[in-house]
């Protein structure tokens, strides 16, 4: 364990809504909510605005909007959230080369790797806390003048003491807990504050009598491993007691790459399924070269309509990233699942990954295969040409008019799209209805939250609530619809 605190963790506060209220005027100070707008969507994440409706991550959106009918609710737009990662991970490694990411939002850096290491070390330990502060306190001004957004920090000696420092430091602030406090800081929070105590892991605490970390600390080890098991028990037993010895780990090596998409009606129709499987697939692929990643292992999700969840893998004879491959096996795996009473879920990976790729002739012949078949489609479509199916918008996506310029989709149905147009730095903008098809209305990519100088220099977010509540208008296509 550290005797300085010069582990800090960063959580963004509400990134995927805080960057939507950023890239859209007209929602900032009102409540937003990001994630699934199907019928079994989930909330992904909420602003701080619809959280005090009691609406918060993981919940499902129809009771979301239950609970908040008059937020905007929007589907996500990742290359967006991506772009502000960049940025401030970018700003993260201005401290140390050791930058663990947990998640777009969300990493550890452990001082002592960067720069300010050499100073940690000589100072005493008073000077030593006050440097990590003021490390800290720049960390946080300079996302907010980047980005417009506010992040949260906790600086302790290890990293689940980080953790635990910058949830108590949410919306937008900053916690230090000393080395030699972490028992009277954890003692007497609840089990599930500790990572890896889940709702199932917590109810065999509970009917144990065991309901603080102060009650798992007293226990002992013994006893926890009884309860959890050898691995799990003495896991426990040693944040129970503050003890956390992990380093830092700089750009761990993903193990698997995978998509997923859960529907709004069971699948019982076969066909229908090995559609989309193959998208899935071909999703799966894309993200793969992304990565310059191949692998060696398909793997087929695949939830039932009573949730019961399976899965099938089949490894091929080398790491492949050939799209052709990985859907025919996908398609296969899934011929192999029984699908009587329908399927909500379905996921398509990619594991044992590697930096190459073998020659495959499997793939070849099955690009030739797909070629011929390609050709026979087109000279059938020649034959007799289908009609163009109706394009779809979704609520929250980037648009730009051919007139009017970049906006985003306020809501879409009965053949219209509703759309917003204003910019991360104009005002909040006016709202012009279309129909679905109009040819002036593309989609569009995220325009940046700042220009080249940052949000100072372009008036872009900073917080400050704007006029007109979404759905202010009587205009058809209300946020969400």
């Amino acid at each position: 364990m550290r005797s300085l605190p010069s582990i800090i963790h960063l959580d963004m506060d509400a990134f995927f809504a805080a960057v939507e209220q950023a890239a859209k005027p007209s929602l900032r100070g009102k409540p937003v909510v990001v994630g699934g707008l199907g019928g079994r969507g989930v909330v992904s994440t909420a602003s701080y605005e619809a959280r005090r409706f009691g609406v918060h991550s993981a919940m499902p959106m129809a009771q979301a909007r239950r609970l908040c009918p008059n937020a905007a609710f929007l589907s996500g737009r990742f290359e967006a959230y991506r772009q502000v990662s960049e940025l401030v991970m970018g700003l993260l490694r201005e401290l140390s080369p050791l930058v663990q990411p947990l998640s777009l939002d969300e990493a550890f850096v452990d001082l002592e790797a960067g720069p300010y290491g050499p100073v940690l070390a000589e100072s005493d330990h008073e000077t030593g806390e006050r440097l990590v502060l003021a490390l800290a306190e720049d960390l946080r001004a300079d996302i907010q003048r980047r980005t417009g957004l506010t992040g949260s920090v906790g600086a302790a000696g290890s990293k689940l003491m980080a953790k635990i420092a910058s949830e108590q430091a949410k919306p937008d602030g900053l916690v230090l807990i000393e080395p030699g406090q972490e028992r009277a800081v954890l003692g007497p929070m609840p089990v599930r504050a500790l990572p890896g105590i889940g709702p199932a892991t917590e109810q065999v605490l509970r009917r144990a009598g065991l309901n603080t970390v102060a009650d798992l600390a007293e226990a002992g080890e013994g006893e926890l491993v009884q309860l959890l098991g050898r691995a799990h028990g003495a896991g426990v037993h040693q944040m129970s007691i503050g003890l956390d010895d992990r380093p830092v780990v700089a750009d761990q090596d993903a193990k698997s790459v995978s998509v997923e998409d859960t529907f709004e009606v069971d699948l019982a129709d076969r066909d229908r399924v090995l559609r989309e499987v193959e998208v899935l697939a071909a999703r799966c692929v894309r993200r793969l070269r992304a990565a310059g990643r191949s692998g060696r292992t398909v793997v087929l999700k695949v939830r039932r309509f009573d949730f019961s969840t399976l899965t099938r893998s089949e490894t091929l004879r080398g790491p492949t990233d050939d799209e052709a491959v990985v859907i025919e096996t996908a398609r296969r795996l899934a011929s192999q699942v029984d699908i009587t009473g329908g399927v909500r879920l379905l996921g398509v990976g990619v594991a044992q990954l590697a930096d190459y790729t073998q020659e495959d002739l499997f793939a070849q012949a099955l690009r030739e295969e797909a070629a011929e078949h390609a050709e026979a489609e087109v000279e059938a479509a020649e034959e007799e040409p289908e009609a163009a199916a109706p394009r779809r918008w979704m609520p929250g996506q980037d648009v730009c008019h051919a007139e009017l310029g970049p906006g985003w989709v306020q809501g879409s149905g009965v053949g219209r799209v509703t759309v917003r147009f204003e910019t991360p730095w104009s005002g909040p903008g006016r709202i012009r209805t279309f129909a679905v098809d109009d040819p002036a209305l593309e989609p569009a990519r995220p325009l940046p939250l700042w220009g080249a100088e940052g949000p100072e220099e372009t008036g872009a977010p900073g917080g400050t609530e704007a006029p007109g509540a979404p759905g202010e208008t009587g205009a058809p296509g209300a946020p969400g619809v």
